[in-house]
C-alpha cells in the first residue's frame, strides 16, 4: 500500500476501514470477554464487554491500540485518555490504574496490546539508515499520541497473521521491526529510543526500576541504587520523577502492596503474613497504606475481589 499516496480526507476512510477491520478480528479472534496471548509472540487481544471497576496493576513497555471505546489510564497524579484515534506506549514498567469507557454487551472494549522488547530496540538503533536520536533529559514513561495510517497500517498487519499462522515465524519479525521503527520516527517516539540508549537517563532509571521490581521488599537504600546505576542520589531521583511520576519510595509502596494483594488474593494468605512478606514491619501501616491505594481494608477489598470473581 502507498500510505503517503493518500491526502489527508483519504488517509481517515482507510484508517476508519481498518479500524473496521481490526474490531472484526479482535472480535473474531477473541469470541469472549478476556485478553488472551495469540500465536504471534507478544501479541495480545482484548475484548470487555461489562463495565469494570478501575485496574490496579503494571503496565510494562507495550504498544497499546483501541478498535473500539476508550481507556482511561491513571499515573501517579497524572491521567491520560486515549481511544482509536491515538496510541499507547509505555516505556518502562509502571504501576498504573486502568478502566476502559464507554463498554456494554452490545459495544465491547476491544483493544490490541504488543508487548515491546528493549533489546530489539537497541538493535534497530543501531540500524545506519535510523535518524541519529541524542540522548534527552528523562521523560514520562508513558505516552498518547495520533494513530496514523503507517502504523496502524503496520497493526492490522500482524494481527491479520493469526489467519495465516505458518507465515508468523517469518513475517511477524518483519513487521514487529516495521512497528518499532514507526513508534521511534513518530512525534514522541524519541522517548522511546532512549530506554535503549545506554548512558541515557532513560535508561538508567530503567536499571533502578528493575532493581526496584526484583528487590521490592528490602530496606529502600537511594543511595546504594544510585551507585548500581551510576547517578548522585539526587539525580536518581529526580529523573526517577520525572519517569513514573512517583518517587522511588512511592514506586516501592505501590509494588509491595499490589503483590500483598495477589498474595491474599491467589496463595489465600492473610494480611499480616502478606504484609510481612513484601517487607512491611508494621501492620497497622500496611493496613492504612493498602485502604489509601485500594479504597478498603485488606480483608474487605480481598473479599470484594472474590465476589466479583
Amino acid at each position: 500500500m502507498d500510505i503517503q499516496a493518500y491526502p489527508d480526507a483519504a488517509q481517515q476512510v482507510v484508517i476508519e476501514r481498518q479500524l473496521a477491520e481490526l474490531r472484526e478480528l479482535i472480535e473474531r479472534f477473541t469470541g469472549r470477554d478476556g485478553a488472551p496471548a495469540t500465536a504471534v509472540p507478544g501479541l495480545f487481544l482484548n475484548r470487555i464487554s461489562h463495565p469494570v471497576a478501575p485496574h490496579h496493576g503494571f503496565q510494562q513497555p507495550a504498544l497499546g491500540v483501541i478498535a473500539q471505546c476508550s481507556k482511561r489510564i491513571l499515573v501517579g497524579d497524572e491521567t491520560y485518555l486515549y481511544d482509536p484515534s491515538s496510541y499507547l506506549v509505555t516505556s518502562v514498567d509502571l504501576p498504573v490504574v486502568s478502566q476502559m469507557v464507554g463498554m456494554s454487551p452490545e459495544h465491547p472494549y476491544l483493544s490490541m496490546r504488543f508487548d515491546l522488547d528493549a533489546e530489539k530496540i537497541g538493535a534497530l538503533m543501531h540500524d545506519a539508515a535510523l535518524p541519529r536520536t541524542p540522548p534527552q533529559e528523562a521523560s514520562r514513561g508513558l505516552f498518547v499520541s495520533r494513530l496514523g495510517l503507517p502504523l496502524l497500517d503496520a497493526v492490522l498487519r500482524l494481527v491479520r497473521l493469526l489467519d495465516a499462522p505458518e507465515e508468523i515465524p517469518i513475517l511477524a519479525p518483519l513487521i514487529e521491526r516495521e512497528i518499532l521503527y514507526r513508534l521511534i520516527v513518530d512525534g514522541q517516539g524519541a522517548r522511546l529510543s532512549q530506554i535503549a540508549l545506554a548512558g541515557s537517563h532513560t535508561h538508567r532509571i530503567t536499571k533502578a526500576i528493575s532493581w526496584l521490581r526484583e528487590n521490592y521488599d528490602r530496606p529502600l537504600r537511594i543511595e546504594s541504587i544510585a551507585r548500581t546505576v551510576n547517578m548522585s542520589a539526587s539525580s536518581l531521583h529526580h529523573h526517577f520523577k520525572a519517569v513514573t511520576a512517583m518517587s522511588p519510595l512511592q514506586y516501592q509502596k505501590q509494588l509491595r502492596l499490589q503483590e500483598a494483594r495477589r498474595l491474599m488474593l491467589t496463595e489465600v494468605l492473610d494480611a499480616a503474613t502478606a504484609s510481612h512478606r513484601v517487607g512491611y514491619e508494621s501492620a497497622s501501616q500496611f493496613s492504612r497504606e493498602y485502604r489509601r491505594l485500594f479504597g478498603a481494608p485488606p480483608v474487605r477489598d480481598i473479599a470484594r475481589l472474590r465476589e466479583a470473581a
